[in-house]
Order: structure tokens, then sequence, then C-alpha cells
């Protein structure tokens, strides 16, 4: 890497829509060098941010309209991987990777469990196969950044109405254990490393105006493995969706390994 690399996660909660929100001209602003999106609820989408220097690999759902991930990069991909491979989440479009210069690129969306037990069940599972096949990334040696919604408050800082979602998908406590363990595999929360104690979100409900009460989730996270990501900071006032793009930059001649 002989350039400072920019790095940003976003559920765009649909990419269309984002787009309408104003994506484009956020990222000619911005002009992050890797995007990681989840939630694009769309087949491939190539050409819709093509004139900004964005080429990229797409994960679609088998379901039409459903969750579905992208990598997208303004400078050369290689080794894209698609799926994790795992039948279940795999059909949802829910990991996808790539290499940019020299660094492993994930894009995550985790389920979340909030619609009901089926789907609580659903994510029980598939945490701890997502644990497993990050554990056999990090093993292969290579740096790694995981950007994505995991779904998941790790800390009481994290939210804010913590006492209040204690029994609520997304906090619940073999949730937050697993994101403890999951952290400890060989993962730092970078956001949470330049937030020191503060509380910062990443996603506010649409009801009972949890935005502009600030009322919010931090469930999105940029997670790195034999690199140093800085700068971690969310834009809050950029509203392309209910969540809120997390960013930080690689730094050449930085450290290659966390403290």
């Amino acid at each position: 890497m002989t350039d400072a690399l920019k790095v940003t996660t976003l559920n765009v909660n649909g990419l269309r829509s984002a787009l309408r929100k104003g994506l484009r001209d956020w990222a000619a602003r911005e002009q992050p060098d890797v995007l990681l999106l989840q939630e694009v609820r769309a087949d491939p989408m190539p050409d819709a941010l093509a004139d900004l220097g964005y080429a990229g690999a797409w994960f679609p759902a088998q379901k039409a309209g459903y969750s579905g991930v992208a990598v997208l990069s303004r400078r050369p991909l290689s080794d894209v991987r698609v799926g994790m491979p795992h039948a279940e989440l795999d059909a949802e479009g829910r990991v996808l990777s790539a290499v940019v210069d020299g660094v492993r690129f994930v894009s995550v969306y985790l389920p979340s469990g909030s619609s009901g037990p089926d789907r609580q069940g659903f994510k029980d599972r598939t945490l701890l196969d997502f644990q497993a096949w990050t554990d056999a990334l990090l093993a292969e040696g290579q740096p790694v950044v995981i950007g994505g919604d995991y779904n998941i408050a790790h800390q009481q800082v994290d939210l804010k109405n913590w006492r209040s979602n204690q029994k609520n998908s997304g906090f619940l406590p073999h949730e937050r254990a697993w994101m403890t363990a999951h952290l400890a595999s060989g993962l730092t929360d970078t956001h949470r490393a330049c937030l020191g104690e503060a509380a910062e979100y990443t996603w506010w409900s649409n009801r009972a105006n949890a935005y502009a009460n600030n009322v919010g989730w931090r469930i999105d996270y940029l997670l790195a493995s034999g690199v140093t990501v800085q700068e971690v900071c969310v834009d809050r006032d950029a509203r392309l969706s209910d969540h809120a793009p997390l960013s930080g930059v690689i730094r050449p001649g930085g450290p290659l390994r966390e403290a």
C-alpha cells in the first residue's frame, strides 16, 4: 500500500433508495476507496457508481428485493470470494470479500432476530458458523477488515436505552457474549478503539423520533486484523438510510498489528 486507503461500511437499506437520498453525491464528496454495502436489496448494479471510479463485486440474495451485499472499490479488486460457503446464509447474500491493496475486505450482513423466534434461532445458529468461517479466514494470515451490520450492540454504551432492551434481539446476553468472543478471536473493534468510552450510534429506528432524539444503536462495525484502521467515525448527517456510513483510514507505513 503506497497511499492512505479510506474504507466505508454502510447498510443502504435498499441501494435504489440510498441513491435517491444522495449516495452518489456523498461518495463523490467523501471519496472512500472501498465501499462495503449491505442490504442492497437489488440485483447487481455495476453502473450505479461506475462514473465515480467504482467497480466491484455483488452478492444478491436469491429472494428478490431482500438482503444482499457488495464490495465496491476505486482500486483494483482481486481474489473475490462469494459467500462463506454456507447454504442458508449464502441463499440470503450475506458475506462477500475481495482483496484491495493486500487487505481482504469483507462485507457482512448478519441476520436480525427481531421478527420472531424462528429468525432468532436462525441468527443464533449462523453466528456460530460465521465465527468458524472467521477463524479460518484469520488463520490465512492476511490483513483483514470486516465491515458490516452485525445486528448486535456489544456493550451498554452501544445503545441509548440498554436497560429496556436486555430481552430484545440485538442486545441479548448470549449475542453480546458471542460478540466478545468474536473480537477475542483476533479482531479489533476499530470504532470503539477510536471512541474510547464515548457513545456514538450507527442506526436509528424510524419510530418515535429516534434519530432526532439520538436514541440509537451501534450495530455496524469496522473490525480489523493485521492492519490498523484509524480515524474511525460515523457520518450521522448523511441520512442515506436508517444506518449511517462508518468510515476509517488505513495509512501506509502504519503498524501492521494492533497493540
